[in-house]
Parts: structure tokens; sequence; C-alpha cells
């Protein structure tokens, strides 16, 4: 067993530090400015946190979307491109399936206490259940 914290370890303590100790002290200027830093440490946390296969899962929807394959950059441009050719509409099959998705996977990271989120994660539970 190892004693040495994690990288996402070291962000949650120090966004603690900030919340707990250093923001109660400050005037409230630099109290609002450490509170976004330690929002931003959250955010880092929370991408350190998401297993890669969650970018797998996304480049490979993308690709069966698509029917081509590149790397997740490439093709989430060649979808924004056909999008906006309407290649792609909404009709196209997998499209929203894929959107939906891709729209949870960054909630999670960018808001995961955001209350509709956290409805649809219940939703999906129920209807795993």
């Amino acid at each position: 067993m190892s004693d040495e914290l994690t990288p996402s370890e070291f962000l949650e303590i120090i966004a603690g530090f900030l919340r707990q100790t250093a923001i109660p002290l400050l005037p409230p200027h630099a109290a609002f400015e450490a509170r976004v830093a330690a929002n931003a440490l959250d955010l880092v946390r929370r991408q350190l946190d998401q297993p890669g296969c969650a970018s797998r899962a996304e480049q490979e929807s993308l690709a069966a979307l698509l029917n081509e394959n590149g790397s997740p950059a490439a093709l989430q441009q060649r979808l924004c491109a056909a999008i906006a050719d309407q290649s792609i509409t909404p009709l196209t099959p997998g499209l929203s399936a894929y959107l939906w998705r891709a729209t949870m996977a960054k909630l999670a990271v960018d808001q995961p206490s955001y209350a509709a989120y956290r409805r649809e994660l219940d939703r999906e539970v129920q209807l795993n259940d």
C-alpha cells in the first residue's frame, strides 16, 4: 500500500484549504477569486478522475456515426461540418443518442451538481433497475 497522494487527492486538499481556511480570511474580492480558483481545481480533479475509456467510447461512437476513423478532435470537427452542411440532420440515426451521451459526459465534469443533470442520472438509474 502506498502512502502517496494521487494528483486528484492533492487537488481536493488544496481546494478544501481554499474553501475552509483561506476564503474566510480574505477580503471580498480576493475571496471571490479564491472561490473561482477552488472551483477550477475541482473541475481539473473531475477531469483527472474520468476514466480513459470515456474518450475512447466517444471516439468509437463518433466513428460509427460518421462511418470513418480519426482522432476524437478530428471526428468532432467532421461532425460539426456535417451538421453545418446538413449532411447529418436531427433525423440521422444515432445523432441524438450521441449528442445526449456527450452532453451527459461533459456535465459530469463541468457541472456535476446541476439539478437537471442529477435528475437525468436518477432517471437513467431507474430505467436500468
